[in-house]
Formats: structure tokens, C-alpha cells, sequence
């Protein structure tokens, strides 16, 4: 029989877990309020379609907030950020997409763990490894809601044949002189990653082979990455856009990601799915009410599937992320490009090899 001093104790921890959540509704109510009395959130954001489409769209639907969006690659918002503050100027709330570390090291960012109040983004049951997976060193500022195997190659499935490709050696044969094609290794983003990648498993002196002996076509854009590699006049690439080639595959053209070699079996990345607070935010509120939704399952779902990627929540359907996107079970991938030593250090390290290499 419990004693009346175990039945104050139980009902005591009781109170304060059903006062916590009448607090929360109530300053929940209280941030969308002043949100839209704010007008609108700014973001800087994946430059993709489909994410400028997808994501406004959602997100104003569900709260009356309009969304101003800034389409612009990771490095590209950094110099505007750093423009931006020596100029006495703030004008972005919220970072979506990949947020480099100089973010965080340059004081460009407010703790986004503290502000993350809806239920279902707290419930760590619905997170895959049942924790919020934070990329800084304090746990607390850049928040991971995709996690993707990147495959390194893609082919054309005419001209390469997957159970061909026993190793990436493969791809040094005489034969694919001229015929390979590469996101530009020299800039930072999808070229350098892959390099990056293949100089951790394997070092400079093939990066060398590969990119140099082999005359690699390097470029810029990727959506003409993929039409070379319909067209067979490029049938192997490292960095054709993904969801072109899903589509292109889906239409019948003989196009694929190599989803696995048994010894570069890719690499783990986040993609387009960190999330971060920008510090002196124009409009707070509307950012702390964008980010919620974002970790959320209807957020974290929107951008998953806008990007055919796999999303860190396990209570979303993957039926529809890209074949090889998941992580396989058993399956070491021993570069996460999410980690932020190897962004600051090895991919500048390749970047600037790569620059000597091709004499950029």
C-alpha cells in the first residue's frame, strides 16, 4: 500500500509535466500571434525548384506567413550574411539547405535547440537513433532532418553496366578517356564533395588518374550533366543532379545513380537538410514558427519528398526517397560529409588540389 507521502510525491511530479504542456500551447499561441503581426519570414534556402515550390507553399498554407525566399548555394548566402553584417544589415531569419561551419564560427547563428517547442519535434521517439542530430560542437545550433547515402557516379546504363563495376578502378580503363564528366571539383558543393570523398578513400595520386589522365569534362551545371548522360555523350558523371535523372529514368531514358561499389559504397550527407537560426533575425517569431514546422513531420516530409531524400524522422512513409539513399544495415560509410572537421579542412584541402590539378 503506498503511503500518503508516496501519493504527494506522484501527484507532485504529475503537476508540473501538465503545467508544462498548458506552457507550451500558451507560448506557442503566443510566437505565431506576434509571427504574423511580423508579416513574413525570410529564408535562405536550397536554390532547387521544387524546394522554392514545395516549401513556401506548405509552410503559408499552414500558418498565413508569407515566405520570402533567398535560392542560394551555402557559400553564397555566407558572403551575403558577412555583406550583410558589415553593413549593419539583417535581413535573413532562417538558414535551410546546407549550413557551412563558418556560420557557426563567425557568431552568425542563435542556439535553435532552446526554441524548438512543438511535442512532435521534442518526442525523440520519432527521430531515427531517438536524438535530435546537431552537426556543431556545442549540439545546439544546425539541426540534421535528412541523412542520404550520396552515390558517387552516375551512368548511362547502355554504355556502363552496374554489375560491371566491381571498383571504382573501373572507371580509370583507356576507354573512358573523354567519356566522364564531373561537377566542377574547384568550388565548393557537389563536384568537390565527390572528389573530396574519393581523395579520403584513395588520395591525390588517383584523383590524379581519374580527373586528369582521364580528361574528365568538367562543368558547372548539372541538369546539362544529366542530358550528356541520357545522350551517351558522357555516360559516366560525378554530380549529375539527382532528381533530373530520376525524372529522366522515370521517362525511359537508360540513366542511373551507381547506387553501390563494394569499395566506395558513398558517402553520408545531409544535403539539403540542416536547419539553423540566424541571429538579430528581422522577423524572430516567424523564424522560431518556420523552424517548428520544419522539424516536424509535415516539414521535414515536404522537404524529404521534395528532393526524392531520405528523412531522419521515422514516423514518414520512404516509399517514395530514391533507391540507395538509405544507409544499408552492415554498411560502414567512412566519410560523413556533415562533419564539420571534414568540411573546414579535407574538402578546402581537395579544393585547392583540385584547382593545381586542373589549373583553375
Amino acid at each position: 500500500m503506498r503511503t500518503w507521502l508516496q501519493l504527494l510525491l506522484i501527484v507532485g511530479l504529475a503537476l508540473p509535466a501538465s503545467a508544462q504542456v498548458k506552457d507550451w500551447e500558451k507560448e506557442w499561441q503566443r510566437i505565431l500571434s506576434a509571427a504574423k503581426q511580423e508579416g513574413k519570414v525570410t529564408i535562405a534556402a536550397n536554390p532547387d525548384p521544387d524546394v522554392r515550390r514545395m516549401i513556401p507553399e506548405k509552410f503559408t498554407a499552414r500558418f498565413g506567413i508569407p515566405v520570402e525566399y533567398i535560392g542560394a548555394s551555402s557559400g553564397e548566402v555566407l558572403a551575403r550574411l558577412q555583406a550583410e553584417r558589415r553593413a549593419g544589415l539583417f535581413t535573413i531569419d532562417a538558414c535551410l539547405g546546407g549550413v557551412d561551419p563558418a556560420y557557426y564560427y563567425e557568431k552568425i547563428l542563435d542556439p535553435l535547440k532552446p526554441v524548438l517547442l512543438l511535442p512532435e519535434v521534442l518526442d525523440l521517439s520519432k527521430w531515427e537513433k531517438h536524438k535530435l542530430w546537431f552537426s556543431d560542437p556545442e549540439q545546439q545550433y544546425v539541426l540534421r532532418i535528412l541523412l542520404n547515402v550520396v552515390a558517387v557516379f552516375d551512368i548511362n546504363t547502355q554504355h556502363v553496366k552496374p554489375e560491371d563495376v566491381k571498383s571504382v578502378k573501373y572507371f580509370l580503363d583507356p576507354k573512358w578517356k573523354g567519356k566522364i564528366s564531373a561537377h566542377d571539383p574547384t568550388i565548393a558543393g557537389t563536384g568537390n564533395s565527390r572528389a573530396a570523398y574519393l581523395y579520403v578513400l584513395f588520395g591525390a595520386d588517383f584523383l590524379k588518374k581519374l580527373y586528369v589522365d582521364q580528361e574528365v569534362v568538367v562543368t558547372r551545371n548539372r541538369r546539362q550533366m544529366a542530358d550528356w548522360l541520357a545522350r551517351g555523350i558522357h555516360p559516366i558523371g560525378l554530380g549529375a543532379q539527382s532528381q533530373e535523372l530520376e525524372r529522366m529514368a522515370k521517362e525511359g531514358f537508360p540513366v542511373s545513380q551507381l547506387n553501390y561499389i563494394p569499395d566506395a559504397p558513398g558517402y553520408l550527407s545531409s544535403g539539403p537538410g540542416d536547419i539553423a537560426l540566424v541571429n538579430k533575425a528581422p522577423h524572430p517569431n516567424a523564424a522560431r514558427v518556420f523552424l517548428n514546422w520544419m522539424a516536424s513531420r509535415e516539414g521535414v516530409e515536404t522537404l524529404a519528398r521534395s528532393q526524392l531524400d531520405n528523412p531522419l524522422r521515422t514516423d514518414i512513409d520512404k516509399s517514395f526517397v530514391q533507391e540507395g539513399t538509405i544507409p544499408r544495415p552492415g554498411v560502414t560509410y567512412s566519410v560523413d560529409s556533415g562533419d564539420w572537421k571534414y568540411q573546414r579542412e579535407t574538402r578546402e584541402t581537395v579544393r585547392q588540389l583540385m584547382k593545381e590539378m586542373l589549373k583553375k
